[in-house]
C-alpha cells in the first residue's frame, strides 16, 4: 500500500541564512503527519497512536537555527517508520511473507516490537490488527528512511568540512514516568554518549553542568545511552561526536492530553539559553581544537 505522504511532507531541513556553528540538530521522532492509509491499517485510535510521538521536541528545539546550524526535522511519525534504527531492524511475525537475508530480525529493539517498522507504540499496544506486506515495509525504508539518512549524511559531512568537526545533537523526549533503576529517581533530562563513544567526554560533561546549572536534574546513559543514529554517527577520532538528549515530558506536555502545558514557552526558552551556552562552549578555542583532534 503505497504511502499518502511524500516530498516536503516527509521530512525537512531548516536552515539558518549562514551556518555560522559546527552543530547540526536533528529529530527524528516529533513527526506527527500520519498518512491516511497508515491510520486506516491501525486498531489504534488517533489519541492512542500518538503515544511514541516525541511531542512538539522540533519546537522545543527551534532556537537552533537562529544560532546558525541546521536542524533536520522528521513530519512522518516514528510509528510509521523509525529511523533511530538500522534500516532493517525487523519482526518476522508483523509480515505476510518472508522477509529479506540481511534483515535483523533478532535484535532486542525488534524483540521489544520497536524496530525500524514498529509494531507497537508505547504501553505495548499493538499498532496492527493483521499482517503487512514485506513490500509496504521496503517501501517505507526505501522513500523514508533512507532519503531521511541521505540528508543528515550532508548536514554532518558539510559540516565537518567546513569547520573541521562535527556535533550532531539528537533531539528526543521520554515519558515523565521514566526513574532510574534503583534510586526511583525521575531524571528531568538525560545525556547520551553510548557510555562515552560517540562523544568527547568533555563535551557531554559540559552539556550535563549546563543544564544542572539551569535547575535541572540531569543524569548520563541512563537509561537511554543512545540509539542507532548516536551510535552510527558519532566518530570522536574523526572529530564527528553525537550526543542525545532525552527531555521529560512531564516538564513541558499534558501526557493525558497530549497538549502543551502552560510550562512549553518558559522550557523553550531554558533549552535555547542551553544550547547557546553549550554552543559558546565548544567552540572556544583550545576545546574547539581538540575536539576536531580527537
Amino acid at each position: 500500500m503505497p504511502h499518502d505522504i511524500s516530498g516536503h511532507d516527509l521530512f525537512e531541513v531548516r536552515e539558518p541564512s549562514v551556518q555560522r556553528i559546527p552543530f547540526v540538530f536533528n529529530s527524528p521522532h516529533s513527526g506527527r503527519r500520519y498518512p491516511q492509509s497508515f491510520l486506516d491499517q491501525s486498531r489504534l485510535s488517533g489519541q492512542q497512536i500518538r503515544r511514541s510521538e516525541d511531542h512538539f521536541v522540533d519546537e522545543l528545539f527551534s532556537a537552533a537555527t537562529a544560532l546558525g546550524a541546521p536542524m533536520l526535522l522528521a513530519h512522518f511519525p516514528r510509528a510509521y517508520v523509525d529511523v533511530n534504527r538500522e534500516p532493517y531492524e525487523l519482526d518476522p511475525r508483523m509480515f505476510d511473507g518472508p522477509l529479506p537475508p540481511f534483515a535483523n530480525i533478532g535484535s532486542s529493539r525488534v524483540a521489544g516490537g520497536l524496530g525500524t517498522i514498529p509494531r507497537i507504540v508505547a504501553e505495548n499496544m499493538e499498532i496492527y490488527g493483521g499482517r503487512l506486506p514485506v513490500a509496504e515495509a521496503i517501501e517505507r525504508i526505501e522513500t523514508i528512511y533512507k532519503p531521511y539518512h541521505a540528508a543528515l549524511r550532508r548536514l554532518i559531512a558539510r559540516t565537518h568540512a567546513r569547520f573541521g568537526f562535527c556535533i550532531l545533537v539528537d533531539c528526543h523526549s521520554m515519558p515523565g514516568n521514566v526513574r532510574l533503576a534503583g534510586s526511583g529517581d525521575r531524571p528531568d533530562i538525560i545525556i547520551g554518549d553510548r557510555y562515552g563513544t560517540s562523544a568527547s567526554g568533555t563535551l557531554s560533561r559540559a552539556a550535563i553542568d549546563i543544564l544542572d546549572d539551569l535547575g535541572f536534574n540531569v543524569v548520563r546513559n541512563k537509561p537511554y545511552a543512545g540509539g542507532f543514529i548516536t551510535e552510527h554517527y558519532g566518530r570522536p577520532a574523526r572529530g564527528l561526536h553525537a550526543i542525545q538528549v532525552e527531555i521529560s515530558r512531564a516538564l513541558y506536555v499534558d501526557e493525558s492530553t497530549l497538549e502543551k502545558t502552560r510550562a512549553f514557552p518558559a522550557m523553550a526558552q531554558a533549552l535555547a539559553s542551553f544550547m547557546q551556552r553549550f554552543v559558546a562552549h565548544a567552540c572556544q578555542g583550545d576545546h574547539a581544537t581538540g575536539l576536531a583532534a580527537e
